[in-house]
């Protein structure tokens, strides 16, 4: 399969800290590719060196064949980017933050489009501040469409969220997958990634120590013996997996 997305021995030191510490992974095109860890394994840090806001100490990293380290102009023109937290301007419409961003990629984007694609068309007159949080999360994906993007990074997108609009985000990244994009996902949530991940990887202490498809792995854990302390049945799920290689509980 093409790799669109192509990371080598990437590094980053805080001191003595080793933060991300030779982390090395591949994300097909077209796929939904899930980077998961407890917080302090160095998930964001890595995705942020990949999405070229964080300078790497070592390491190598293509974008649909380009490197970020020298071909970053080129890079930003195809990618997307939605931090964890995004704060836009609390006094403009929906349709008036479209606008302005479109701007600075010097297009003259219709803003009902972008706001059709993410189910807010119904919000396009409302103050930002006025959404609720999943409208807020769902707003920041159609800003990072502005540009059409190839690659999508997405950053702990749903934390925070009550389950209906975590499921409504869930079905918002199902279809950007359908039409093609690539997305990096890291995420807390554990039946997030195996209901939306094509593969994953599991980071603990600045490490990836396991990289397959959500299936694969737990397979793999229920082949090792596994059984769960109390159960409805004895099929092991993904945070089983990720209970069992890192030994620590997630915190949202």
């Amino acid at each position: 399969m093409n790799k669109i997305v192509q990371v080598e021995n990437l590094k980053k030191r805080y001191g003595e800290v080793k933060a991300v510490d030779g982390v090395s992974f591949t994300v097909n095109k077209g796929e939904i590719f899930g980077l998961l860890g407890p917080n302090g394994a160095g998930k964001t840090t890595t995705v942020e060196m990949i999405e070229g806001l964080k300078k790497m100490d070592e390491g190598e990293v293509l974008l649909d064949g380009l490197n970020i380290k020298t071909d970053y102009p080129k890079i930003k023109q195809f990618i997307g980017v939605q931090l964890q937290s995004n704060n836009f301007f609390d006094f403009l419409t929906l349709s008036e933050i479209l606008s302005l961003f479109g701007k600075f990629y010097n297009a003259d984007i219709n803003p009902a489009d972008f706001l059709n694609r993410v189910d807010l068309i119904e919000k396009r007159n409302v103050f930002y501040k006025n959404l609720s949080g999943g409208q807020k999360q769902r707003f920041s994906i159609a800003i990072t469409l502005l540009n059409n993007p190839k690659i999508l990074f997405l950053d702990e997108p749903t934390t925070g969220l009550d389950p209906q609009s975590r499921r409504n985000l869930w079905e918002l990244i199902e279809s950007l997958k359908k039409e093609g994009k690539t997305i990096l996902l890291t995420t807390h949530f554990m039946d997030e990634a195996e209901y939306l991940a094509d593969r994953v990887a599991i980071m603990d202490q600045g490490k990836i120590i396991s990289t397959d498809t959500p299936k694969n792995l737990i397979n793999q854990l229920i082949e090792k013996g596994f059984k769960k302390k109390i159960v409805t049945d004895n099929r092991a799920n993904l945070e089983d997996v990720f209970l069992d290689l890192t030994g620590k509980m997630l915190r949202d």
